[in-house]
């Protein structure tokens, strides 16, 4: 079973995701952003990353790594990845988006998508992933905020198509979109 569970940032997704794994000893959890021992992390990200730690049961492992698609074709039994936005982000920064004509980036995220979305659609395990939900307010006037939205928007419309159910997380509530 594939969840994917979105929302908005503080919306309650991650502990509603965390909540469908509830009472699973054993859980890999991906964390797909900037380690907080990192020195590009700031003091902001770090306490958002130990509210995250404290939240998790200790007997689950955590993998932190930008190769999504390696982490879910690695996977040994139920996981959480945590988050799709984090991830693309890397991706984005990787591939000099920000600089890069929209052709030339979108061409070099493509292979990327699709190896991830591959990977999401062969899981043989219980797995849920978290990805922010951005398509619900107005287009940024910066084009890193256009970028990043309208290329999160389409990644999360194939997780979507690819998952077993989906999820989103309103103000603490979980709306079945997909699925059971």
């Amino acid at each position: 079973m594939r969840t994917l569970v979105t929302g908005g940032t503080r919306s309650g997704k991650s502990a509603h995701a965390e909540s469908l794994l509830a009472g699973v000893p054993e859980v890999t959890y991906v964390a797909t952003g900037m380690p907080v021992d990192s020195p590009e992390a700031d003091p902001d990200w770090a306490s958002r990353v130990r509210h995250h730690q404290h939240r998790r049961p200790a007997s689950w492992r955590t993998v932190d790594t930008t190769d999504l698609a390696s982490a879910i074709e690695g996977l040994t039994g139920p996981a959480l990845i945590d988050c799709l936005g984090t991830w693309l982000t890397a991706q984005l920064d990787e591939i000099a988006a920000w600089e890069s004509p929209e052709a030339q980036w979108q061409e070099a995220l493509q292979p990327r998508v699709d190896r991830l979305v591959e990977a999401w659609q062969q899981c043989g395990h219980q797995a849920v992933a978290v990805t922010n939900e951005v398509g619900l307010s107005l287009v940024s006037e910066h084009r890193s905020g256009r970028i990043f939205a309208d290329a999160l928007g389409r990644l999360n419309q194939r997780m979507a198509a690819a998952s077993d159910s989906v999820v989103l997380v309103v103000a603490g509530l979980p709306l079945t979109v997909k699925g059971q």
